[in-house]
């Protein structure tokens, strides 16, 4: 009975995999900031079709988000949020129009590249900036999120300078991200997206992605950091180099 709440070519197994995978990248965002969500689209690239990737990612992150801004709503900077929201609003629409111009090969092969990129490619320093800033960010990582997912931590790159301060700096993009991916989606959904067979599994992964960030202070802050990202990013980067590989076998 269970299978009728699952997409099709999505089976129970692979639907417990995806749950247990927002627990613990959720967990991981809410202890380091930044890398849950890339190492969630990574995994689900094995189990989404691309063509349902971004939408379906974008509202599981979208409520991973929104329970970390809601715990953390002390810490959010909420003057910004009006700025990086009208920023965001013409980068989902012009994002929009660009989906569709690559084929399901090419999109693995340009997701896989974009991980490697994150995972060992150092973001460059930048200065703190103001609302025209966050509204020039949120333009452009909207747009490039419409089409690869996974953008948050070209925002975080932005934000470090801007909040010194872990607990805001992790609160407050919690709330921008929240509010991306609800633009996203609102465009998935005007853009004829069938959401509808999918929000069972959602939901369930919504739910753990809660219940991870809750936990992931507890846990996860008591590993040492830096052992912790090789780990991490070794495991991202066989997720990526096998991407690429399916991407090349479908293109030739």
């Amino acid at each position: 009975m269970a299978v009728q709440f699952l997409p099709d070519g999505v089976g129970p197994g692979s639907a417990i995999l995806l749950v247990a995978a927002s627990f613990f990248t959720s967990a991981l965002t809410a202890a380091a900031g930044v890398g849950g969500g890339l190492a969630l689209l990574a995994l689900m690239t094995y189990i989404v079709p691309i063509s349902a990737l971004i939408p379906v990612h974008g509202t599981v992150q979208l409520g991973s988000n929104a329970g970390r801004a809601f715990l953390m709503r002390s810490h959010v900077a909420w003057v910004f949020l009006s700025a990086f929201v009208v920023g965001a609003i013409p980068g989902a629409l012009f994002g929009r129009v660009a989906i569709g111009l690559l084929p399901d090969s090419g999109m693995k092969i340009l997701l896989g590249l974009f991980v490697l990129v994150l995972a060992w490619i150092r973001m460059p320093k930048l200065a703190g900036v103001g609302r025209r800033g966050f509204v020039a960010t949120s333009f452009v990582t909207t747009f490039m999120t419409m089409i690869l997912g996974a953008t948050g931590p070209f925002i975080a790159v932005v934000l470090s300078k801007t909040f010194p301060d872990r607990l805001r700096l992790v609160g407050t993009m919690a709330a921008f991200m929240t509010a991306q991916h609800l633009v996203k989606i609102v465009v998935f959904a005007l853009a004829g997206f069938a959401f509808g067979s999918w929000l069972p599994l959602m939901a369930a992964m919504i739910i753990t992605g809660f219940a991870g960030t809750w936990s992931g202070k507890h846990v996860l802050l008591k590993l040492p950091e830096s052992r912790f990202r090789l780990v991490f990013n070794i495991g991202l980067s066989l997720l990526a180099v096998d991407l690429i590989r399916r991407g090349l076998e479908e293109l030739f």
